[in-house]
């Protein structure tokens, strides 16, 4: 049996632009709530509930809308004016409606790849939202399959790629979040290529598992033809 059959894409910030847009709200959320907070703190907060409330509305722009407007009311001791919500609830909308700019060689690599290995995408989000995303991308055709997951966990990838392939044992997943595509998917046996991004929300940070034999790291998705020759 070939060694690799199955290739498992993250989607935000690994194909597409996702945190840039989420740093630009902060900052807008900033200014919102300049006359009650100075801007570390409010990203502090902001980042507290965030973690707070990922069990009850998950990853996506949903969940931080939310984490926002539960974050200026703490603020504001409650007395945050409306007008205030209004604007934070536009603001989530504009996200919702951002447009997709895809990264460097995101196109090449998957129009590469397509046909010699199983491609699934596998993402974290509102449904919606991360579907909206796709299909402006230009890049569903290529892949067989579409994931879209609460988490991802060493258990998500196990049934993923047993469901899509042939076991975790013969897949790789790409992205760039080390705590969630790539230490969990080498927990599961699949190799995992990290991408490292400019901007990473704080709660996907971790260290890189450098003494991992199927752990890899490339700059660019350009670069994952020359892990595949290796890996054979």
């Amino acid at each position: 049996m070939k060694r690799l059959l199955t290739i498992g894409f993250d989607a935000d910030d690994t194909l597409w632009h996702n945190e840039r847009f989420y740093r630009l709200t902060e900052a807008r959320f900033a200014e919102f709530l300049a006359d009650f907070a100075e801007a570390g703190h409010l990203t502090e907060r902001l980042l507290q509930a965030e973690k707070r409330n990922l069990g009850k509305y998950g990853f996506g722009i949903k969940g931080f809308t939310l984490s926002m407007i539960e974050t200026a009311i703490e603020v504001t001791d409650g007395q945050v004016p409306a007008s205030t919500i209004r604007d934070i609830l536009d603001a989530g909308r504009e996200m919702l409606d951002h447009p997709v700019e895809t990264l460097p060689y995101a196109h090449e690599a998957l129009e590469a790849l397509a046909g010699r290995y199983r491609l699934v995408m596998i993402t974290k989000g509102d449904l919606f939202d991360q579907e909206r995303k796709l299909a402006a991308s230009g890049l569903g055709d290529y892949f067989d399959a579409v994931e879209i997951v609460s988490d991802k966990s060493r258990g998500t990838y196990q049934r993923i790629f047993a469901a899509q392939g042939e076991g975790p044992d013969h897949a790789m997943m790409i992205g760039n979040s080390l705590k969630s595509d790539v230490i969990p998917a080498i927990e599961a046996g699949s190799w995992g290529v990290f991408v490292p991004h400019d901007l990473t929300w704080a709660h996907e940070y971790a260290d890189e598992p450098r003494t991992e034999p199927r752990f890899r790291k490339i700059t660019h998705l350009g670069e994952i033809e020359a892990i595949l020759e290796e890996i054979g």
